[in-house]
Order: C-alpha cells, then sequence, then structure tokens
C-alpha cells in the first residue's frame, strides 16, 4: 500500500476516513481522472498538508480506506476462526459486513476501479489466509473473486436474493 510511514493512532484513522469519505461523494459526481487533490481536501475538511501526510494520490487514499475495512473485517469475524474461512457462516458473515460499506463497492464499480477492490481482497487472500500452507493461492483467487463479483452483483441486482442462498452457492463453489 502507498500509505506513508507515519504513526497511526485514532485521530489519523478519522482524518484517513474522511478523506476516503470524501473521494466516495465526489466519485458520484466526477471522473476519477479528473479528480483534484484541491476538491478532495475541500470535501474531506483538512489541509493538502494533511492530505499528503498520508497520500500520494487519491488511488493512494482508495486503497487505504479498503484497507481500513479490512482491518474492521478482520477483528469483528476474528470469532469464525481462519480454518472456517470458506463455510456458509463466514460468506453469510462477509456478505453482511460488506453491505454496510455497499456505497463504496458500488461507487468503485461504477468508476472502473475494480481494481482498487481486486488488489484489496487479494492482499487479505495471501496476509491472512496463506500463512496455511495448504490452501492453494489459486484457491484462494478464486474464492477472492468469487466472493467479490457475487457480492457487487447482489449489491446492483438490489439484494433480491437471500444471502443464505448466495452463501450455499459459494460454499459448493469453492468445496
Amino acid at each position: 500500500m502507498e500509505l506513508k510511514n507515519i504513526k497511526i493512532n485514532e485521530k489519523s484513522e478519522f482524518t484517513r476516513k474522511c478523506i476516503g469519505e470524501a473521494i466516495v461523494i465526489l466519485l458520484k459526481s466526477t471522473d476519477f481522472s479528473r479528480l483534484k487533490i484541491s476538491d478532495i481536501v475541500k470535501k474531506a475538511g483538512v489541509s493538502r498538508t494533511t492530505f499528503y501526510k498520508y497520500y500520494t494520490t487519491p488511488y493512494s487514499v482508495l486503497k487505504d480506506y479498503l484497507s481500513l475495512m479490512v482491518s474492521e473485517y478482520i477483528v469483528k469475524g476474528e470469532n469464525l476462526g481462519q480454518d472456517k474461512f470458506f463455510n456458509y457462516d463466514h460468506i453469510i458473515f462477509s456478505f453482511n459486513f460488506f453491505d454496510r460499506y455497499a456505497e463504496f463497492f458500488l461507487t468503485l464499480a461504477d468508476n472502473k476501479l475494480h481494481s482498487v477492490l481486486f488488489e484489496g481482497i487479494n492482499e487479505f487472500m495471501i496476509n491472512h489466509l496463506k500463512p496455511d500452507k495448504s490452501i492453494s493461492m489459486y484457491k484462494l483467487y478464486s474464492y477472492a473473486g468469487a466472493l467479490l463479483n457475487s457480492f457487487l452483483k447482489w449489491e446492483e441486482n438490489g439484494k433480491k436474493e437471500k444471502v443464505e442462498d448466495i452463501a450455499v452457492t459459494l460454499e459448493g463453489f469453492i468445496s
């Protein structure tokens, strides 16, 4: 990740979230390639100096914003256990957790920024599941792609299907 080497604390996390949320809001009316740092800092309520204290580009903001979500996901899902990551309950947990951030996911997808999402989920898989040498990297990547694409389509289609039905399908796919 391109987050500059800074001391992380609650204030810096809040500031980083504000900058990330500002970009998500701006992306609803502005193409990513046309985002200006001045617009981002104005929307976030921070200075340019603060922006550059943490980031080098708007892309690095999005990657960091996703990493903040992933950190929260890890904490909230720790009782599910790594050994049960591919099971029904964990899939339901994943969908419900990321549904809270649906605006972020859908905004990135609408702006053709899937690479941020895939890099984030792949990084999570490698850093948190790959230490288990019995899991193939290709299984991790396949599962990551299936989980992310299914989640995006579920959100884009208005969440018409039950999460439980999707979990059964995904669990069967990865078994």
